[in-house]
């Protein structure tokens, strides 16, 4: 079950935008961890964070590669690709297409999620789409 309400909600709402339907998924509770600091966001800040990326990503994909569930806590490993369109942290958007993987690790109780945490590999696919560069310093 916890699963099946991960699935519905990335499916449903984060490669629609549709977050008019995201209080049947986000506990109005809702917690973020981000770099061990969490951040508590309820229902709208989830939907402020949904609106977000896909302000900087508006065709944005998330394909689900595996999911692992034990207890309330479910790991999901995915593929996101998106056009780059929107800023993000202060970076021009490159118009061109993004490929991003990742593992996100939510927390659902009854029937809510109530906590998401993840990681993505985001430096590589930003470079080879250039929006970020490596500058080299010149020797003294």
């Amino acid at each position: 079950m916890e699963k099946e309400i991960v699935r519905k909600y990335t499916l449903e709402v984060i490669n629609t935008g549709n977050v008019e339907r995201i209080s049947e998924f986000i506990d109005e509770n809702y917690v973020e961890e981000y770099n061990e600091k969490r951040y508590i966001l309820g229902i709208e800040g989830a939907i402020q964070h949904v609106l977000g990326v896909r302000k900087t990503y508006p065709d944005l994909n998330l394909q689900i590669k595996n999911q692992i569930c034990e207890g309330e806590w479910v790991a999901t490993s995915y593929t996101m690709t998106g056009t780059h369109s929107g800023e993000w942290m202060g970076i021009k958007p490159t118009n061109k297409m993004v490929q991003i993987s990742g593992i996100n690790l939510d927390r659902v109780i009854n029937g809510k999620i109530v906590e998401h945490s993840g990681a993505a590999n985001m430096l590589e696919p930003l470079l080879e789409i250039g929006a970020i560069k490596i500058i080299e310093k010149e020797e003294i």
